[in-house]
């Protein structure tokens, strides 16, 4: 699950430098108790797995552009267009929703749980200027893919001005 500390979070090079044996020359093993990285899970009820994060998952985005659009697909699968809100200010784009369909009330036990199921969120500052009205938007669910296509802003060559 991700983490919700920005203090436990490990850099890339921290993190490479973990796997390739390297724990006296990385800041990780100057701050962080090494014995709390070999723990085994917990025989607890919920089996090591920590399932209570409370915030929004993380929606992954493809943005790309042609001569004339600036494209953003997601992937969405089992997601109806009900249950999506897609939104443009300011340049600002945000594809928020709810993916429901994880809970069976007669569950037990969970013995393996990598879907993620609930409210996610993403919020894309657009690389290039883009129109925001409803005619140069469009916006497409089909299999499994939001598909979402922006007119691109016509940006006129900057005019040189004469110093004198």
């Amino acid at each position: 699950m991700a983490r919700t500390n920005n203090d436990d979070m490990l850099m890339e090079d921290e993190l490479a430098a973990a796997f390739l044996d390297e724990p006296e020359s990385t800041p990780l093993a100057d701050s962080t108790d090494k014995s709390s990285l070999e723990q085994e899970p917990s025989d607890g009820d919920n089996d090591g797995w920590d399932n209570t994060d409370e915030f929004p998952g993380q929606l992954a985005v493809d943005v790309y552009e042609t001569a004339d659009k600036l494209v953003v697909k997601a992937r969405t699968a089992g997601i109806s267009k009900s249950d999506l809100n897609v939104t443009i200010s300011d340049n600002i784009l945000t594809i928020s929703g709810v993916l429901s369909g994880g809970e069976d009330e007669n569950t037990t036990a969970w013995h393996i749980q990598e879907c993620y199921w609930g409210e996610f969120s993403r919020t894309i500052a657009l690389p290039v200027q883009v129109k925001e009205d409803e005619n140069s938007v469009k916006a497409e669910l089909k299999d499994g893919v939001l598909t979402i296509t922006f007119e691109k802003e016509k940006v006129e060559a900057p005019i040189k001005i004469a110093i004198q």
